[in-house]
């Protein structure tokens, strides 16, 4: 199934309710992310507006104020979109959807359009069909009042507006979805039980630089980005350790803050990759402000896909920087068995091959 191209340049206001505690810099970077997630699905950002509130409000999310004052902002900057970084309910964004006249999606809504766009496989294609139709299914509107705009961003990929669609067909069609995915999922197992080399798979939150390090030390032309889930596709290369053995190395699809459930179920049959590798390489963006909040997402998501207890090496990259060279001595001091590296620069690669044939067990490997 085609997944029709979403306008580009719609004119988006972001929105960010901080609920309950969270520190300034983490709610700064959570909008600058989804700033460059909205840049990503092709979006033009006119602004944004914060709000900080103890719980979230039943019908809006946000306050009546602010949704008066995010009304004027659509008006004054002809805004056509607006998208939240929070999560919202059906109800809230047909409330939302109803009182500011536009269209309104939320943080989920968004990275699942980015990864319709990104999908190039035909497999990854049916993973994110499958997110998307789970995701709709669970949002059809019990009112008959919902409306949602035509055209541009918004859940754009399974093709007919999902409101047009019924939700038995939708859930037949889910059915479907998921056995192909089962299929695959047998065939990569065979593949995976087959393989005469062992598995080290690059993971690490999007953007962090695992597509670089995979050229860098593959030669593998993988496609590199600056923007948000530049690679949705794995892609595999064998890599020669000092010690002569091989290994497969496999890039896989970035990981970030509130990453919707069901991308993470429908992807489970390529992050099942990372279940059953011999060693993870985590790629950090040690130049970034965050990069220890980024690290807790991987950690909580790699233990969601079960893959918590499996070997790792942290990798903190892009050290060539100035900024990260600034705050190392801190990042070394609290990640003690981290290496430093610069995948752009091939900096500190030697050492990485080393380092893994060192831990990956001698047993089982071919050379």
């Amino acid at each position: 199934m085609k997944h029709p191209t979403p306008a580009i340049g719609e004119r988006a206001l972001l929105v960010q309710a901080v609920i309950g505690y969270q520190s300034k810099t983490e709610a700064g970077d959570s909008l600058v992310e989804l700033e460059r997630l909205a840049d990503t699905a092709g979006a033009i950002v006119l602004g944004s507006l914060t709000q900080r509130r103890e719980r979230p409000d039943a019908a809006f999310f946000i306050g009546e104020g602010k949704l008066a004052e995010i009304q004027l902002a659509c008006r004054e900057a002809k805004a056509n979109l607006v998208i939240f970084d929070n999560d919202l309910s059906p109800i809230q964004v047909n409330n939302l959807d109803l009182a500011i006249g536009v269209k309104v999606i939320d943080r989920q809504e968004l990275i699942l359009q980015i990864f319709a766009r990104r999908a190039r496989t035909a497999e990854a294609q049916i993973q994110v069909e499958l997110a998307q139709l789970q995701y709709l299914a669970s949002r059809i509107p019990v009112s008959a009042k919902q409306q949602r705009f035509q055209g541009g961003i918004g859940m754009r990929g399974p093709g007919e507006s999902p409101f047009q669609l019924r939700k038995a067909p939708m859930l037949a069609r889910i059915t479907i979805l998921k056995q192909k995915l089962r299929e695959i999922q047998k065939r990569r197992q065979r593949t995976r039980t087959h393989r005469p080399w062992p598995m080290v798979c690059l993971v690490g939150y999007t953007n962090a630089g695992k597509s670089t390090l995979l050229n860098a030390l593959t030669d593998a032309q993988a496609y590199v980005d600056d923007r948000l889930f530049a690679t949705l596709d794995t892609k595999s290369r064998i890599v020669f350790l000092p010690d002569r053995r091989q290994v497969m190395l496999t890039d896989t699809v970035g990981f970030i803050r509130h990453l919707p459930h069901g991308l993470v179920a429908s992807f489970r049959s390529t992050l099942d990759e990372i279940r059953d590798a011999k060693l993870l390489l985590i790629v950090a963006e040690a130049s970034h402000p965050c990069v220890r909040e980024h690290l807790k997402v991987v950690d909580a998501t790699l233990a969601e896909i079960g893959a918590g207890t499996v070997s790792r090496l942290l990798l903190l990259n892009k050290a060539d920087r100035e900024e990260t060279k600034m705050a190392m001595a801190d990042l070394v001091r609290d990640y003690p068995e981290a290496m430093p590296i610069s995948a752009l620069q091939r900096e500190g690669l030697a050492a990485l091959k080393e380092r893994m044939a060192r831990m990956i067990p001698a047993a089982g490997l071919s050379s």
